[in-house]
């Protein structure tokens, strides 16, 4: 059931098919995690995928006190969106031999599956608020601060050296370069200040 349904008849059950999107959606990731954790060669990748797994875990579970909010059981309904992503991303770490590349594959996906998730949860708060579900709020504004942590924990690994070694490029260029801009700053700042030149006395003898 997609979203433009005819079985969705009020916001309440768009908000309902929403949240079955993402239950679906964040237990496919927790299967899919593993096999990414195996093919990490990055020990900072590695550990960054291991915790955020064990927070996808502890999200399932809160999505699942959000139904028992709701009155209902947890369900989940096939989201044709995230089994992209996942199938994408198991197909790239296949197919990809250079294991310095590979890290920046892996990230590159990872970081698809957390757009989507962000946006739908943030999508899901914004219904919630309308429908006055304060107490679902806090539960989803967890997941979604999880989720913006680990998007930016990747983005830092993939600045701080994954995107370099996968490049083939040298961890010293970068300093070299900061190097020299911090010595012509010095330089600017250390250079003599030209006088202006006096003006000279009219004689006074006539």
């Amino acid at each position: 059931m997609g979203l433009f349904s005819k079985d969705i008849k009020s916001m309440d059950d768009l908000f309902l098919h929403t949240l079955q999107d993402v239950y679906y959606a964040e237990n496919q990731i927790v299967k899919a995690l593993p096999k990414l954790i195996d093919r990490a060669t990055s020990r900072e990748l590695g550990a960054g995928l291991r915790n955020h797994l064990r927070e996808t875990e502890i999200q399932v579970t809160r999505l699942e006190q959000v139904f028992e909010k709701l009155g209902r059981t947890p369900k989940g309904v096939d989201c044709p969106a995230i089994d992209g992503l996942i199938k994408e991303a198991d197909e790239v770490a296949g197919e990809v031999d250079d294991k310095k590349v590979l890290d920046a594959a892996i990230i590159g996906s990872a970081q698809a599956v957390e757009h989507y998730e962000i946006s739908r949860y943030g999508t899901l708060i914004a219904w919630a608020q309308e429908l006055g579900h304060d107490g679902i709020v806090r539960l989803l504004n967890a997941n979604l601060k999880e989720e913006k942590a680990a998007d930016k924990k990747l983005s830092s690994m993939a600045e701080g050296g994954v995107n370099r070694r996968a490049t083939g490029r040298t961890a010293s260029r970068a300093p070299a370069r900061r190097a020299a801009a911090s010595s012509s700053t010095v330089r600017r700042k250390t250079s003599p200040i030209k006088k202006r030149p006096t003006k000279k006395k009219k004689s006074s003898r006539r």
